[in-house]
């Protein structure tokens, strides 16, 4: 066999399967793989095979797959983001991008490693979502107090931070010593903010680090809520989506909003804080909800919400404002591989990985293997780790 003639023992099946397990319309795979749609359809149907070099092609570059796995009988069970998440309405679903599926794929792949890396069992003293669930039907300011008590960490403590950098570094580290697993990555798709995948023994919160640190720091506590109440989440940036979901859904979603905003934002302080606003909101400066929002280490949307709750703004200037807001420009994700590479890890997961390798319990290989870099890399990483890689 040349390398342009079909493939021989491609079941059509598992084709299909690995375009629609990363969001792709047979367009776009046929777009990505330089192809035409038909020829990408008489794969799908049997009637055609496509060569070894498309296979290559449709394998590592666009559906991610390993090239054996278009040799099996049927396709390997895997839940879909469809069955997995219930959290977003089913338009909003169909709209997740190849890159998201991936993002979620990856995610799954670190509950795995992290499972082996540390033997099956949870290295947290307690793990939070054992000492804590929260219920729809209980207060949410009572419930909202208990997880920061859990946590560990004080509006005195929170109100002292300086910045959201700092902010965002010490509440991951608060909720990965429950024993929740934080990760990050940089989402091509922008109104993503985040997701959860619980699981008896490592949760895992994933955040989109494309959004601010703000946002990330409010993603964090929704996505946290999510864990505690034992059901997966996906959440987006524009939270008009909750609108069009099921009512059991929108319940979720809503409890969980309220849940994060209480931890971060207690209403008892806050109606203190706020009383030096007019009494009509919507006349505050700028620098009213900006130093508002830096006190607490959250978006100033968030504050602005906390009006909005009280009746002190519209829902129009609310809508307005967290528009305007959300147009302005995102922090910049640049900088050095290394501290960027070190902050989308579990810094948990990543210095245990470290740490396996000095006690020559995994190899240079197998280390960056589960850290995802060259082993040529590790080094730079590990300076990085070792010294703290920040949020």
């Amino acid at each position: 066999m040349t390398k342009r003639e079909p493939v021989a023992g491609i079941q059509p099946e598992l084709l299909r399967w690995a375009r629609e397990t990363v969001g792709l319309s047979i367009d776009e795979a046929a777009t990505m793989s330089k192809v035409s749609p038909a020829d990408v359809t008489a794969w799908e149907t049997g009637d055609d095979a496509p060569s070894y070099v498309q296979l290559e092609k449709l394998a590592y570059h666009v559906y991610k797959r390993p090239l054996a796995v278009f040799f099996l009988p049927t396709p390997p069970n895997e839940t879909s983001p469809q069955g997995e998440f219930r959290t977003l309405p089913e338009t909003e679903m169909q709209s997740l991008t190849r890159d998201t599926y991936l993002q979620i794929r990856r995610a799954h792949a670190y509950q795995l490693s992290l499972e082996e890396v540390f033997d099956g069992r949870n290295p947290a003293g307690e793990q939070i979502w054992k000492k804590l669930t929260l219920s729809q039907s209980e207060p949410v300011a009572e419930q909202a107090q208990r997880v920061r008590d859990a946590l560990g960490i004080t509006l005195e403590q929170q109100t002292e931070w300086k910045s959201d950098d700092q902010a965002l570094k010490q509440w991951r580290k608060a909720v990965e010593d429950g024993g929740v697993f934080v990760f990050k990555a940089s989402f091509k798709q922008a109104d993503i903010s985040g997701f959860c995948l619980i699981d008896k023994s490592f949760p895992l919160i994933y955040l989109n680090n494309s959004t601010t640190k703000t946002r990330q720091i409010f993603s964090l506590f929704h996505e946290l809520a999510h864990v505690l109440l034992s059901v997966n989440g996906l959440s987006k940036f524009d939270q008009r989506y909750i609108e069009d979901l099921p009512q059991a859904e929108k319940k979720i979603e809503r409890f969980c909003n309220a849940i994060a905003a209480e931890v971060l934002i207690p209403a008892a302080d806050f109606m203190q804080c706020a009383a030096r606003l007019p009494r009509n909101a919507e006349l505050s400066s700028e620098r009213d909800f900006s130093e508002l929002a830096s006190r607490y280490g959250v978006s100033r949307e968030a504050v602005l919400r906390r009006l909005l709750d009280q009746g002190r703004v519209s829902q129009s200037f609310y809508r307005h404002k967290a528009d305007l807001w959300a147009s302005q420009k995102k922090e910049s994700t640049g900088g050095s591989y290394y501290l960027n590479q070190g902050a989308y890890l579990s810094d948990r997961f990543a210095r245990e990985v470290v740490g396996r390798h000095y006690r020559h319990q995994l190899s240079l290989e197998q280390a960056a293997d589960f850290l995802g870099i060259k082993p040529r890399s590790f080094a730079g990483f590990e300076e990085r780790i070792l010294q703290g890689a920040g949020a």
